[in-house]
């Protein structure tokens, strides 16, 4: 008996100490209002809209600028006279809105003023020429200019002096065939091969061909640059000398 009694004191006090869940949905009706109330609202009425005929011209809007008034113009009685008021309205409108007269275009204005304009110079300012010299003088200038002129011919090749050795330039003067065609006899030892590593010990072929004069050339071939005996070293080309004396 006590433990039932017990029991039940036990939940009371924890009903007691629960809290109390409030009602959403009682508190959302009664924030909505009734429908006798909302029948009972009165609808503001929209507002009157004031009808213009069609065609009417309606009320221009006001400028800060006061316009002067001016004398009605006269009705057109042509198209072009018509086109030359809207043209001078339009003109007038925009001068008024931007506050500057338009540029009134017309061959009586005034010419520009020009500043720091050189002009042409004094050389080629036929009038001033003129005054200083006339068509007899520049005539006997030109005929002057050309007796002045010197002729300077072209003279042989000069040596060089104290340098002794052969010259691949006298060499190429001296020498008329072409390359390939063979002048001296070789005995083709070594072949192509020979050939190539004896031209890549050169940097260039005016180096290889001075050295192929000073060792016997181009009747003796000692360093194998020249294995068809046309007296040119590896890739050497006499043309460009003979070209530049006219030969």
């Amino acid at each position: 008996m006590t433990r039932t009694i017990g029991a039940i004191c036990a939940l009371v006090a924890l009903g007691a100490c629960q809290p109390r869940i409030p009602d959403s949905a009682a508190a959302a009706n009664a924030a909505l209002p009734s429908p006798q109330a909302v029948s009972q609202e009165t609808i503001p009425e929209p507002p009157q809209l004031e009808t213009v005929p069609v065609g009417a011209q309606s009320t221009p809007l006001t400028t800060t600028q006061t316009a002067t008034p001016t004398a009605a113009a006269a009705p057109p009685q042509t198209e072009a006279e018509g086109i030359a008021q809207e043209t001078t309205a339009a003109l007038a409108a925009a001068s008024a809105n931007s506050g500057v007269a338009p540029l009134d275009a017309s061959p009586s204005n005034p010419a520009p003023e020009v500043f720091s304009n050189p002009g042409i110079s004094d050389e080629n300012d036929f009038s001033a020429v003129g005054e200083r010299r006339s068509i007899e003088d520049d005539a006997a200038r030109r005929a002057q200019n050309q007796a002045n002129y010197k002729v300077i011919e072209p003279t042989a090749v000069p040596k060089r002096s104290g340098v002794g050795g052969p010259n691949i330039v006298a060499y190429a003067l001296e020498t008329n065939h072409p390359r390939g065609t063979k002048m001296y006899s070789r005995l083709g030892l070594g072949g192509a091969s020979r050939y190539t590593k004896a031209c890549a010990k050169f940097g260039s072929d005016e180096a290889a061909q001075l050295a192929f004069l000073e060792r016997g050339g181009p009747k003796n071939d000692r360093l194998g640059v020249d294995p068809d005996g046309d007296g040119y070293a590896c890739e050497w080309d006499p043309t460009p000398f003979r070209k530049a004396t006219g030969n």
